[in-house]
């Protein structure tokens, strides 16, 4: 019996995620710790090889239309670093600019679907999640960062553990047909309720926000929401295009875009609640 069960779990592979895992997740905590440029560097790379990973999975990462997503991608985060946040969408509009002078001027050999992926992926990949480095730069930055992954990953946990005992309604059955709405449900609450503990433990700390605890509920809780669609959006895209990772550049879990998929649609979410309990 004890061979069976080595056989039907692979020992080896479930230490390397661990081990990548644990890696990925010290970098990121270290780097948002210190702020400033430590995590400015970390989360620029994570969102230009997410975009990478999302060229590739559409075919265009060495495409021209490719070529001009990463033009307006690189110039969204030098904006950031001089701390022009508010001409972040010109870098949107440049990148759409150069997308469609690719396109019209190299139209015999580029598909309008190419760019539409192009520009479509400067904005999912790229914009949204410079909000987790928007975030960090807030006056309580370093508190307020973590609210990011105790909404998703608070929901999936509590999802997970909801959906086992009370799942009867499949949500998205076509896309992951183990996810229920009781447990969509449940993954929200749970998510509020992390968020309130947090709140808390660590709002006397906290110097621009008021009524922490609420605040932190909140933002939770409408990231655990949002998640859920962000995690969702992306198994449709890679079941669209055939494959189960957009990479293999994180070992046991695929690409970097596994890993964030809902974090791209939690960081602005979280980024827009907190501002607005920001006196």
């Amino acid at each position: 019996m004890a061979a069976d069960l080595k056989k039907k779990i692979d020992f080896k592979n479930m230490l390397t995620r661990f081990v990548s895992g644990i890696i990925l997740l010290a970098i990121v905590v270290v780097s948002g710790v210190f702020g400033s440029w430590y995590f400015y560097v970390v989360a620029m790379a994570i969102s230009l090889i997410c975009l990478w990973e999302f060229y590739r999975m559409a075919g265009i990462d060495r495409r021209p239309v490719g070529i001009a997503g990463y033009v307006g991608a690189v110039l969204l985060w030098v904006l950031l670093a001089l701390q022009l946040e508010e001409y972040l969408p010109a870098a949107l509009i440049i990148g759409f600019f150069a997308v469609m002078g690719v396109y019209v001027f190299h139209f015999v050999h580029t598909e309008v679907t190419e760019a539409v992926y192009a520009f479509f992926g400067l904005f999912y990949v790229v914009f949204l999640l410079s909000f987790m480095y928007r975030i960090r730069m807030l006056d309580d930055g370093v508190f307020l960062l973590w609210l990011i992954l105790l909404g998703s990953w608070g929901c999936d946990l509590s999802a997970y553990c909801i959906g086992i005992v009370f799942g009867k309604h499949k949500m998205a059955p076509d896309l992951s047909p183990k996810k229920t709405i009781e447990g969509a449900v449940g993954g929200v609450l749970g998510a509020a309720f992390l968020g309130a503990m947090y709140g808390a433990l660590f709002g006397s700390n906290f110097v621009k926000i008021d009524y922490p605890v609420f605040a932190c509920a909140a933002a939770c809780a409408a990231a655990g929401l949002i998640s859920m669609i962000g995690d969702l959006a992306a198994s449709a895209f890679k079941r669209s295009h055939g494959i189960k990772d957009y990479s293999k550049i994180l070992p046991g879990h695929g690409g970097l875009m596994d890993r964030f998929d809902s974090v791209i649609f939690v960081a602005p979410v979280v980024f827009y609640v907190v501002k607005f309990f920001m006196r």
